[in-house]
């Protein structure tokens, strides 16, 4: 798994993470560690840190995402934390991230191939791969007019397809047309 050991010096340098949010009492009245050039501010511990901040996804050459209890994008400040144990090596050459489709939610994240279990048939591709397919993914989960030239249901047809191009190799173009 990850072998890397990160700390407060170097959790900042082309890591992926997926921070949980926390109450903003944790830190209330204590003084940040660090306030980034962007207005982000850090707080650091012996097992992990605290980030306070409007941006999350990609920050400088890191990813980092925020677990949010809402269910709808946060707006504003929001606080969250992650264990040294939680950041995990990221660059865009090896082929480290797999996206993960909720139909149920219609949403869709990638995830770390180090960050959790995956089934064996798992496609894993490189960042910069998987950041232009989550795209394409979102779009068509978010807009389904895509849907109405193909017979039968639609979810069920959508589903289909958005999973197969998901975790295979094949165009979407083609897999598209297999269903016409």
């Amino acid at each position: 798994m990850n072998c890397k050991n990160y700390h407060r010096h170097n959790f900042h340098k082309h890591t992926y993470c997926v921070f949980q949010e926390v109450d903003f009492a944790l830190v209330k009245g204590v003084q940040p560690d660090y306030t980034s050039a962007s207005g982000s501010s850090y707080y650091f511990t012996n097992a992990g840190v605290y980030r306070h901040s409007n941006h999350w996804g990609r920050a400088a050459n890191c990813k980092w995402r925020l677990a949010s209890h809402q269910s709808s994008r946060y707006s504003g400040r929001v606080l969250g934390y992650a264990n040294w144990s939680d950041f995990l090596p990221d660059n865009d050459s090896e082929k480290l991230y797999a996206i993960e489709i909720d139909f149920t939610s219609q949403t869709a994240h990638y995830y770390h191939k180090f960050s959790k279990d995956f089934p064996e048939s798992t496609v894993f591709r490189t960042a910069p791969e998987t950041l232009k397919r989550l795209k394409v993914i979102r779009q068509h989960l978010k807009d389904n007019k895509w849907l109405r030239h193909f017979e039968g249901n639609p979810s069920e047809i959508g589903q289909h397809i958005l999973t197969q191009w998901n975790t295979g190799t094949e165009s979407l173009e083609m897999i598209k047309r297999r269903f016409l």
